[in-house]
């Protein structure tokens, strides 16, 4: 057995490699539940990646520091990334994009394909998703594939609600933005009493932004209605502003 002082030289050592980065050390954006049938281990991680080479780089970093002091027998991996084709700029729109997918089965045939097909039936982009097994010295048969991608699809499924949550923060935190500016623009129209009066006393919905920073995949009905009052609330005021300015002229 590996005492606690050896791996963490061991897990130190490993990290050199790594700290002369102008970026953080990735963390995976989820990791499954182990499962473990007679001695064999599994558990999956998923890791954002835009590239291919920042996917393989993320399994490189899973093998050679995060398990470094416990190396896994297989670590079984597969990524998809929707990159720029070469020499385009992305301006033109979906065409300057293409999707570029890989597997590898580190020593478990056909299990990197099996990976791959997950994220592909979940629609899972711009991620790496490594299924990690530590073999028990039993032969499981094709029940390890199942093993396989019951962990792929848990941290999935967990990435692509994050994702959701993410971008219903960023829609929020916009249009909250917007929202600001239009009732300043609507205050003015209003007269020097309106524009001196505080937002909760503007027209329209009053805006009360939580702290979505608190927030979790829980949140995400909440989210979704609340991008929805917002874009509703955006459309009020504009409306507003159109009826004012109509007057004013």
């Amino acid at each position: 057995m590996t005492s606690s002082a050896e791996s963490s030289k061991v897990i130190a050592s490993n990290l050199d490699s790594f700290v002369r980065r102008s970026q953080p050390l990735p963390e995976p954006k989820s990791t499954s539940q182990e499962i473990r049938d007679r001695s064999s281990t599994f558990v999956a991680n998923i890791f954002p990646a835009a590239t291919p080479e920042e996917a393989k780089s993320h399994v490189h970093y899973l093998r050679k520091v995060l398990h470094a002091s416990r190396p896994a027998t297989h670590e079984i991996s597969a990524y998809r990334c929707m990159v720029l084709k070469a020499g385009k700029t992305g301006l033109a729109g979906p065409e300057d994009f293409e999707l570029k997918t890989g597997c590898d089965d580190d020593g478990e045939q056909w299990a990197g394909i099996k990976v791959l097909k997950v994220m592909e039936s979940l629609a899972v982009l711009d991620a790496v998703v490594i299924c990690s097994r530590w073999y028990g010295g039993i032969m499981l048969g094709s029940v390890r594939f199942t093993h396989i991608e019951t962990c792929v699809a848990e941290v999935c499924r967990t990435f692509k609600s994050k994702q959701e949550l993410e971008d219903c923060i960023a829609m929020l935190s916009t249009l909250d933005d917007i929202l600001k500016q239009l009732r300043a623009e609507l205050a003015v129209l209003s007269g020097p009493s309106a524009s001196t009066s505080s937002t909760d006393d503007s027209p329209g919905p009053k805006l009360r932004p939580p702290d979505y920073t608190s927030w979790t995949e829980s949140d995400i009905p909440k989210a979704r209605r609340l991008v929805t009052a917002r874009e509703k609330a955006v459309a009020s005021v504009k409306s507003m502003i159109a009826k004012r300015s109509a007057t004013a002229t």
